[in-house]
């Protein structure tokens, strides 16, 4: 961690400016938590009207602080805070959270302005969080630069979790969450408009921190996904898991974001791969990023997704596997000796398979949990654990459940989490440690999270060689014509069509009969990239005259439209099993990215199609196919053969591997139709068009 991060997450010496003896104001309240909560450093209060804050030595300005602190808090407004930064920054602070907002989420000037403050403080090497931030806390070491009400209305206790958001709203509510399921938060961050300190940045200084093992985020923007990555890397190296929501969905969310923090919009379905690519696993809302917490903190990671459902109700028993089934959580399939030794425990009425229904005899034998939870635990088929307890209470020992159920977790090692509705009878069983939801929804979903995104980070990294630059035809149009695309794609061994560029008709006859009909006929001209809008393509052409036709009237077509003749494509007829799409384009923040999908004519209005960040491999596009609608599809349904998947999979890696491999020389690369076939008999591209960007090869 640098020195300058250092001074963020753990500042030995802080600075309030406008500090205020009233411990409800925003420049009171840091002073009032930082004395609570135990801060060790020193505290240097900056009011020019006070000798003291809060029984603390105060000083007239910056300049006038006997030492240059690690961080200044810049609690004043407007200009203020703008000659606020720039007199840290004079005095050699590292780093200052300026809480003001009316600076890039507002406006142009706003935005001028904030970039003006930064470029002020780097010019010093000061780093700044926010403007428009709630400020940061560690209650690690009580640093506490935050005027967060939440930190009153539900008091910290040092733990595990980072939290770490643009947000402060986010931060506090996440925050509050945590603390009202008795879990201890060690940094709590907001980054505001991120004129400088991004969520990324604090991440990776945070995931340094031997004490946090869950990090838990939240972005309106994703400025540098490269720190991000580097972040998600040494979490993964620490088993540390994130978990994060990136908010701005929508076209309206976007726009509310860019009004909240000034945040630039992401394209969502990039930012989905880029979090698969990086092991970060995405929710939807606060509630769900709390939520998995109890779990992962555990430490479990679990080897497989069979699960066993518990309950003393039927029909809980019921709607577990129901919630199961749509989780893609199996029912493991219990031994003849588990359900023997079940059966010896429960009552004759009661049911021994999986779910396991325990009955309303629970009430007059307590003992039962303890009878039947180390019987499951010994069966191999078991993964995962989920009790249900829809009723209890007055009558029922409810703290020897729980015991019985935190001793069964603890000898297993395998996830177990519970269901219980009644908020004494779950208190009872969070208070013994064992992960507790209200329903059988939270509860399944909880594990589900936690099996797929230990799936997600036990997957092996990949790695590409070096491959050899690109280079393209010198022409100065912004499109290669489709036999350039097709040549280059042949020059990296990709599979195109059998095909020949022709200029007359006598070559187009000539190809006719070397390839053999029927064939496509297709003009080729760098100043149409879409030729089949303006009558440019010819399908099924079943004779070499009728082919030279075609040359005919596409040459002078062209002609007419005053595009370039580049020629005439004569291409063998492909038929395949299924038209997909492959695709690539530089994305302005992500870079390269892989699209493969369901092609063909209709892949605009329907968008079923999926995307991949380089670098990856057949395996992950593989997978990546099982998202997509049409899924069912590439193993075969009424009596069809299942698809060549394998070949595509080539296909979509090789596509990746060219436009990594052009460092910005190639924008796009459109594949479509890409036609495969059953299994052993390939894929072929009939369609290629692939754009110039502005690098250099």
């Amino acid at each position: 961690m640098s020195d300058l991060l250092r001074a963020v997450v753990d500042p030995q010496s802080i600075a309030i400016i406008g500090a205020s003896d009233n411990p409800n104001k925003i420049g009171g309240r840091p002073i009032l938590f930082m004395q609570r909560h135990g801060y060790r450093g020193t505290i240097y209060p900056v009011n020019p009207m006070r000798a003291e804050v809060q029984g603390i030595k105060s000083y007239p300005s910056v300049a006038d602080l006997p030492e240059a602190p690690d961080l200044a808090f810049v609690a004043v407004a407007g200009e203020e805070a703008v000659r606020a930064v720039e007199a840290c920054a004079a005095r050699g602070v590292k780093a200052a959270v300026v809480i003001a907002s009316g600076f890039g989420e507002v406006d142009d000037a706003g935005r001028v302005t904030q970039r003006a403050m930064v470029e002020s403080a780097r010019r010093s090497g000061m780093r700044i969080i926010g403007p428009n931030t709630q400020g940061l806390a560690n209650f690690g070491t009580g640093a506490i630069t935050s005027f967060s009400t939440m930190f009153i209305e539900m008091p910290p206790e040092d733990g595990p979790v980072a939290v770490i958001s643009q947000s402060g709203g986010m931060c506090a509510t996440t925050y509050g969450l945590l603390r009202a399921d008795g879990i201890g938060v060690r940094h709590a961050h907001a980054t505001g408009n991120e004129a400088d300190v991004t969520v990324a940045e604090l991440a990776w200084a945070v995931a340094q921190d031997p004490g946090v093992k869950l990090i838990l985020l939240y972005m309106e923007s994703i400025a540098d996904p490269d720190m991000l990555a580097r972040a998600a890397r040494m979490a993964r190296e620490r088993d540390v898991p994130i978990v994060a929501i990136k908010a701005g969905r929508s076209v309206r969310g976007q726009q509310a974001a860019s009004s909240h923090t000034g945040a630039l919009a992401n394209e969502d379905r990039v930012v989905d791969a880029f979090f698969r690519q990086h092991g970060i696993w995405r929710v939807p809302d606060p509630q769900t990023l709390a939520a998995a917490a109890p779990m992962y903190l555990k430490g479990w990671r679990p080897d497989g997704r069979r699960l066993v459902v518990v309950s003393n109700s039927g029909a809980s028993c019921v709607m577990g596997a129901d919630v199961a089934e749509d989780l893609d959580l199996s029912l493991a399939p219990l031994s003849a000796a588990t359900r023997s030794a079940l059966a010896a425990k429960l009552p004759g009425f009661a049911a021994t398979g999986n779910p396991i229904d325990i009955t309303a005899a629970l009430l007059s034998n307590s003992g039962l949990f303890g009878d039947v939870l180390p019987i499951i635990a010994r069966d191999p088929a078991a993964d995962l654990f989920f009790i249900h307890i829809p009723v209890s209470g007055t009558g029922y020992d409810v703290p020897a459940f729980a015991r019985d159920t935190a001793n069964f977790a603890a000898a297993t090692g395998k996830p177990v989490a519970v269901a219980a509705w009644q908020a004494p009878v779950a208190a009872v069983f969070r208070a013994a440690g064992v992960p507790t939801y209200a329903n059988e929804a939270a509860a399944l979903g909880a594990i589900a999270q936690l099996v797929d995104h230990t799936a997600l980070l036990r997957r092996s990294s990949v790695d590409w060689p070096d491959d050899m630059p690109v280079a393209l035809p010198d022409v100065a149009a912004p499109f290669l014509n489709e036999a350039d695309s097709l040549a280059l794609l042949q020059t990296r061994g990709l599979p195109v069509i059998a095909h020949r560029l022709c200029r007359d008709r006598n070559a187009v006859g000539a190809a006719f009969d070397a390839i053999g009909g029927p064939v496509a006929v297709k003009a080729c001209s760098a100043d149409v990239p879409h030729k089949s809008e303006h009558g440019l393509v010819a399908l099924n052409v079943a004779s070499a005259a009728a082919a030279m036709d075609c040359f005919d009237s596409q040459w002078a077509r062209l002609a007419a439209m005053k595009a370039s003749r580049d020629g005439v494509i004569v291409a063998a007829m492909s038929r395949g099993r299924r038209e997909f799409v492959v695709g690539a384009r530089l994305d302005p923040v992500f870079g390269p990215v892989v699209m493969v999908g369901d092609g063909g004519k209709y892949v605009e209005a329907l968008k079923d199609f999926v995307l991949l960040l380089p670098p990856f491999d057949a395996d992950a596009v593989k997978r990546a196919l099982r998202r997509l609608h049409i899924a069912p599809l590439l193993d075969g349904v009424r009596g069809e053969p299942p698809l060549e998947v394998d070949a595509l999979a080539d296909v979509a890696v090789a596509v990746g591997r060219l436009i990594r491999a052009a460092r910005g020389a190639i924008a796009s690369i459109d594949l479509n139709p890409v036609l495969v076939g059953a299994v052993g008999e390939g894929a072929t591209i009939v369609d290629a068009l692939v754009e110039r960007g502005r690098g250099d090869g």
